[in-house]
């Protein structure tokens, strides 16, 4: 298996520092509102990339932070009178629904900032020992230009980098390049004891801590998007390293930007897409299906016009699935054929070119091809095929989707009897003023779909 390392700039042979184990630290959201849309491709790419290593037989232990304390959600909390413990909890949680609604399995731990600060503070201790960091009135710096390899990921040059600022540099710092580890306690701001007096962690030493204490000093793969190699993952490298004394990670992935409509995503474009407003508009097994469509290395443009392009790859797969589905229900108990026999060759050979096609540094947009020439040889075999052949073939597609995490298996739909029960049950319910039942049917219809209206000639509903 080969990932391109964005350390090396070139495609490597995997090598776990375990074997039969990956440790794998992906960089979360800082939740201070809903997730955008930009946030979900590293979520779904990395998520696919685990789910392949476990495909494989790996044991992955698979870490992702949630950032809980920082300016943006500060800056939240400030504006709605609440604290920032809320705020963060509040977009944690709605966090995991979009990440469920995506089919982004939990992670093997998924700290939380604000639960590792004893870590942190210990981690700067033993850098000030060591002379990477110094303490000026209450804050803490790093001393860039004391790490010898600083700039390996980004290929910066820090005297490149210094002549470029303009900006005068505080009298705190001794480089201009040197950056925060702990910052010292403003008026109504979260904070924490620590030898330099009540603060908080800057960002970036997080999630060395983080990875150190659920992976190990030399984890395998740390991915994140590709905005984070300057300054958050170089700089993770320096505290990193030059606190342990060992490789901080083998490999480095990246996932490119996502455009809207050809253009960069924000606010003051008018194209800022958070994923519960595109859930309106789409159903996110088919965003899931659209970022995977290209390789997670190439920019990705979000268009209505190449979206619908994915609703309809995707349908066609569901649709062979289902087909297959039919057709096992009425299929006789008979052996293979030849012909069947031949054709598990070919299904064979297709997974096999799947499987080489993760292989080569998880190029997804490759394996789903090889999905759709499984789906275009069921359609071609499946009917006059055994039972023993269209189960393999109904097994084989199931497995290789799931992998993508690309569900299969389409909701049941309430039959008409079954809504006109529960709207009975519904107008009982309100006749016994018993309304938290009335809206908890009401609510339970409409997750399916189904539309009530309260007219004069009784409760109409309607399939949305």
């Amino acid at each position: 298996m080969k990932l391109y390392n964005t350390l090396t700039k070139q495609k490597e042979e995997f090598v776990p520092v375990n074997e039969g184990k990956v440790g794998m630290y992906v960089c979360g959201p800082t939740v201070y509102n809903y997730i955008h849309i930009g946030n979900a491709r590293p979520m779904v790419v990395f998520d696919t990339v685990r789910r392949y290593f476990e495909y494989k037989g790996y044991d992955v232990n698979y870490v992702s932070n949630f950032t809980d304390v920082d300016d943006k959600i500060i800056k939240k909390a400030i504006e709605e009178g609440v604290s920032a413990s809320e705020i963060s909890e509040r977009y944690i949680k709605e966090c995991q629904k979009d990440m469920a609604a995506l089919n982004v399995k939990p992670a093997t731990h998924h700290p939380k900032a604000t639960q590792e600060i004893d870590g942190m503070i210990k981690m700067i201790e033993s850098l000030i020992e060591q002379g990477y960091a110094y303490e000026k009135d209450g804050t803490v710096y790093f001393r860039t230009r004391k790490f010898d390899h600083y700039g390996q990921l980004s290929k910066k040059n820090l005297d490149d980098m210094k002549a470029g600022i303009r900006i005068a540099v505080s009298d705190e710092k001794e480089d201009s390049m040197d950056f925060v580890l702990w910052k010292p306690k403003k008026e109504g701001e979260p904070s924490w004891p620590s030898p330099w007096g009540d603060g908080r962690p800057g960002w970036h030493i997080e999630c060395s801590v983080m990875s150190k204490k659920y992976i190990g000093d030399t984890i395998d793969i740390h991915a994140g998007g590709e905005d984070l190699i300057f300054p958050h993952h170089e700089n993770e490298i320096a505290q990193s390293e030059a606190c342990n004394g060992e490789k901080f990670a083998k490999y480095w992935m990246h996932n490119a930007f996502l455009n809207i409509d050809n253009k960069k995503m924000s606010k003051s474009a008018g194209n800022f897409f958070t994923v519960r407003e595109i859930s309106e508009k789409y159903d996110l097994q088919v965003i899931r299906f659209f970022m995977l469509s290209a390789h997670y290395r190439s920019p990705l443009n979000f268009s209505d016009t190449l979206v619908e392009a994915s609703k309809n790859g995707l349908e066609r797969i569901l649709t062979a699935v289902d087909n297959l589905r039919e057709i096992l229900k009425s299929a006789e108990e008979n052996a293979m054929t030849e012909a069947d026999q031949a054709h598990v060759k070919d299904v064979d050979e297709l997974v096999a070119k799947f499987e080489a096609s993760m292989e080569d540094d998880f190029n997804t947009a490759d394996a789903i091809s090889a999905i759709f020439e499984l789906v275009k040889l069921a359609n071609i075999t499946a009917a006059d095929g055994s039972k023993e052949y269209v189960q393999y073939m109904f097994d084989t597609i199931v497995k290789l989707c799931d992998i993508l995490g690309i569900v299969t298996e389409k909701e049941e739909e309430l039959l008409d009897s079954d809504i006109e029960a529960l709207i009975e049950e519904r107008q009982a319910a309100r006749k016994a003023k018993n309304f938290a039942r009335a809206d908890e049917i009401r609510d339970m219809l409409a997750e399916q779909g189904i539309i009530l209206e309260d007219t004069r000639a009784g409760v109409k509903w309607k399939r949305a």
